[in-house]
């Protein structure tokens, strides 16, 4: 039987969808079901919390009163929004946290996205007791990255936004960007082997972790892609976003090297 002090919710906002779930915080499990709502026209505050409720009411009674972690496509720091990546620049220098507290009547923990995902490797996962530098990569509407170092979170790195061709590398290497390009998964990849040949370089990783929607895909594109490092995918995939965030609601002291 699960305990429900050691429960939290995870919500994950994305630039196409947010979704949330219950999270075992022992076992780094959902112990329900996904629910998903199309992330709001614009992404504005307002219509983004609007949303988080209504996510929440679909979880039902179980989800009274527990704590919430919530990630995010932007720089996080102290609970403020600090940037906007497909999403409203309303975000940009926004008290995020503290916006959510209020309009939710809980206590909230915000987190970037890419961040959240890598605590839930961290934690739970492929990047538990990996040693030295774990760099995971999100590949979705953007590109999510955070950086795992001898079992710490470094937070707030932005590797999607290296620049390629005068514009962010993510406008051609992110899941939402084949799709837009009109790639297969082949020619899509070679973006991508730009992106991580050129992370290689300035990083040089012990192991690549591939989270986003497409990691539930992976032979469509990870076999061609060459690293010196160990390439392979998330150990929970699309729900790592979920599954960080929540376990935010457990102290994080031991985990992040900056805060």
């Amino acid at each position: 039987m699960v305990n429900n002090s050691n429960l939290a919710v995870g919500i994950d906002v994305g630039g196409t969808g947010m979704k949330a779930g219950i999270v075992d915080l022992d076992s780094g499990e959902l112990i329900t079901d996904r629910v998903r709502i199309d992330t709001p026209k614009g992404a504005h505050p307002g219509d983004v919390l609007d949303t988080a409720r209504d996510l929440l009411e679909l979880l039902g009674d179980q989800a009274e009163g527990l704590p919430l972690g919530v990630c995010f496509p932007a720089i996080v720091k102290s609970g403020r929004t600090l940037s906007a990546a497909n999403i409203s620049d309303d975000w940009v220098d926004f008290e995020a946290e503290e916006f959510f507290q209020d309009g939710l009547g809980r206590d909230i923990h915000f987190v970037n996205d890419a961040d959240a995902a890598g605590l839930a490797e961290l934690r739970y996962g492929a990047g538990k007791g990996a040693p030295g530098l774990t760099i995971v990569t999100t590949l979705g509407t953007g590109i999510g990255s955070a950086f795992l170092f001898d079992g710490k979170l470094v937070p707030n790195t932005e590797l999607g936004h290296l620049l390629w061709e005068g514009e962010s590398i993510e406008r051609f290497a992110s899941a939402s960007a084949r799709e837009r390009l009109g790639l297969s998964w082949q020619d899509w990849a070679k973006n991508l082997q730009n992106f991580y040949s050129h992370v290689e370089f300035l990083f040089s990783p012990d192991l690549f972790l591939v989270g986003g929607g497409v990691s539930k895909n992976p032979e469509k594109f990870l076999p061609f892609v060459e690293t010196r490092a160990e390439i392979r995918i998330c150990e929970h995939r699309n729900n790592a976003g979920i599954i960080g965030a929540a376990s935010l609601a457990r102290s994080d002291s031991d985990h992040l090297a900056v805060a």
